[in-house]
C-alpha cells in the first residue's frame, strides 16, 4: 500500500470543518472568468453558485460538512479552481442556520432548493452531479436516493454514510469504555448534553483520563479496547503504519489520535446532534460487549495487550455489558432515522471515495452502506474507491477530479467498467498533472457497533 504525506491531527480537525468555514474565493482566476450568484431560500438558508464563461454545461451540487451554517460549493479552494478551470459551474447551500449544525432535517431539502434557485437564475444544465464531504457525504447519499430528476450522478468524500445513529452508537461504546475504567464519575454524563461546552468540558476530562492511563500496560490495553469500539484508525499522523501484528504499535498510534484532539472534537458534536433529534439517540442498554469486541478487526490486539497487561478481558468485557444503562428518547431516535440515514436505495450512480485512516469518519462506514445498498438491490449504482491517507477528507485535488471524471464515464457509458478499480482512478489522476494520488486497493472491515 503506498504511504503518501501526512497531516498533523488539528489539520485533519480542521478539514472536517473546512466546507462549512471557507466559502467559494471571490474574484476570478487570471485564465477563467466566473460569473457569482447568490441568494437566501425560504428557510433562510442561503445559497450561493458560480459558472465560468465556458460552462461546460455540468453542474457540481456540493453538500459541504458538519460545521457553521454556512453556504459552500467546493470541497477546499484548491479543488473549486481546479473545477471552475475545467468548465464546470459549482452551487450549494448552507442549510437552515437557524438550529443545529447537525442540520439534516434542512439539508437535502435545502440542496435541492439551491438547484432550483440555479436553474432560475443561471440556467438549465444539461448534466448535474452531487457532490458531498465528510457530513455533506450522508446528505450526498440521500440525495443519490432521492433525486431522480433532479441530479444524474454523485460522489461522495469521507462521507458520514453509515449515518447518525450508528455515529452516536459506536462513539458511545467508545466513550462509555473510557469513563467506566479511567473516569467513572462520568460514566452516567454522556448523553443529554445541556451545551456544547457541557460536551467540551467532558472530553476534557476523558482526554486527561486517557493520558493519565496510557502510562501504565493495562491503561494501554484498555485504551485499545475502547479504540475498537470506535473503530479507530491505528495509522496516526508523523507516524509509518504498524505492521498487522505490532499490537503496541498500533495502540500507540490510536493514543496519538485521542491524544492530540479527536475527544475534543467527537465529544461536543454529539450535542449538535441530540439538539437536532430533541433528545439522546445513543444506547447501551442490553449491549453485549463481548459480542462487540468479537465483530471488531480490533480483536487480537486488544486480546494480546489484555495478555500482555496481566488483565483478564473477560472480566472487563462482563463488567461493561453489566453496566450498560443507557437508553435513548424513542422519539430522538425516529427523528436521526428519518434525516440522517442513507443506503436504503439509490436512483442513480455514486461514488464514495474514503481514506483508509480517517479517524472522524472511520472507514468502516463504507461497509455498513454497501451492505444497506445490497440489501435494496442497488449495488450495480454503487462503486466505492480508498485513498491510502490518514485523517478525515484528506484528499488531493487530482484525487476529487479523478473521481468526478469516473463518475462521468458512468454516465456517458451507462457502466462503470474499470473507471474505479484504484489502477484507473490512479491513471487518471496521474494524468491531470496536478498534486499526485494514492488510490489502492483496499476492503474496510465490518463496522463495530451498529444496533
Amino acid at each position: 500500500m503506498p504511504r503518501p504525506r501526512f497531516s498533523t491531527l488539528a489539520a485533519a480537525c480542521a478539514t472536517a470543518l473546512a466546507t462549512a468555514l471557507i466559502g467559494p474565493a471571490t474574484g476570478a482566476h487570471a485564465a477563467t472568468t466566473v460569473a457569482q450568484y447568490s441568494g437566501t431560500l425560504a428557510d433562510g438558508a442561503t445559497w450561493i453558485a458560480e459558472a465560468p464563461a465556458q460552462w461546460n454545461g455540468t453542474l457540481l451540487l456540493f453538500s459541504h460538512g458538519f460545521g457553521p451554517t454556512t453556504a459552500a460549493d467546493a470541497p477546499s479552494p484548491a479543488v473549486r479552481q481546479a473545477l471552475l478551470d475545467a468548465g464546470y459551474a459549482l452551487a450549494g447551500s448552507s442549510y437552515d442556520p437557524n438550529g443545529s449544525m447537525w442540520a439534516l432535517d434542512s439539508a437535502e431539502r435545502d440542496q435541492f432548493a439551491a438547484l432550483t434557485a440555479f436553474r432560475g437564475q443561471v440556467g438549465a444544465p444539461t448534466r448535474v452531479i452531487s457532490v458531498g464531504q465528510s457530513m455533506g457525504g450522508l446528505v450526498n447519499a440521500r440525495i443519490a436516493r432521492d433525486g431522480v430528476g433532479r441530479v444524474d450522478g454523485a460522489l461522495g468524500l469521507c462521507g458520514l454514510v453509515a449515518g447518525g445513529v450508528d455515529l452516536d452508537n459506536y462513539q458511545l461504546d467508545a466513550e462509555y469504555t473510557l469513563a467506566t475504567f479511567f473516569d467513572p464519575a462520568d460514566a452516567d454524563a454522556l448523553v443529554n448534553l445541556d451545551d456544547q461546552a457541557d460536551g467540551a468540558a467532558l472530553a476534557a476530562r476523558l482526554t486527561t483520563a486517557v493520558e493519565a492511563a496510557q502510562q501504565t500496560p493495562a491503561g494501554r490495553a484498555r485504551i485499545a479496547l475502547a479504540a475498537a469500539y470506535l473503530n479507530l484508525a491505528d495509522w496516526a499522523p508523523g507516524q509509518q503504519p504498524p505492521a498487522d501484528d505490532d499490537f503496541a504499535g498500533q495502540e500507540q498510534q490510536q493514543y496519538a489520535w485521542l491524544a492530540q484532539g479527536l475527544l475534543q472534537f467527537i465529544v461536543p458534536a454529539r450535542w449538535s446532534v441530540e439538539q437536532s433529534a430533541g433528545g439522546n439517540t445513543s444506547w447501551n442498554k442490553g449491549v453485549d460487549y463481548a459480542g462487540l469486541l468479537r465483530e471488531s478487526a480490533h480483536a487480537k490486539q486488544v486480546e494480546s495487550l489484555y495478555r500482555d497487561a496481566g488483565l483478564d478481558l473477560r472480566t472487563d468485557l462482563n463488567q461493561l455489558t453489566r453496566g450498560a444503562d443507557i437508553t435513548a428518547d424513542p422519539t430522538a431516535v425516529a427523528q436521526l432515522r428519518r434525516t440522517s440515514t442513507a443506503g436504503q436505495g439509490l436512483a442513480v450512480p455514486l461514488l464514495d471515495i474514503h481514506t483508509t485512516a480517517d479517524q472522524l469518519v472511520p472507514v468502516e462506514q463504507e461497509s455498513a452502506f454497501a451492505g444497506r445498498v445490497r440489501r435494496a438491490g442497488d449495488s450495480a449504482l454503487l462503486r466505492q474507491a480508498y485513498v491510502a491517507r490518514q485523517s478525515h477528507c484528506n484528499f488531493t485535488t487530482a484525487e476529487v477530479v479523478a473521481g468526478l471524471h469516473a463518475v462521468e464515464h458512468r454516465l456517458d457509458t451507462g457502466h462503470w467498467g474499470d473507471s474505479t478499480t484504484a489502477a484507473e482512478l490512479q491513471r487518471g489522476a496521474d494524468e491531470l498533472g496536478l498534486d499526485g494520488a494514492a488510490f489502492t486497493d483496499y476492503r474496510p472491515s465490518r463496522l463495530t457497533g451498529a444496533r
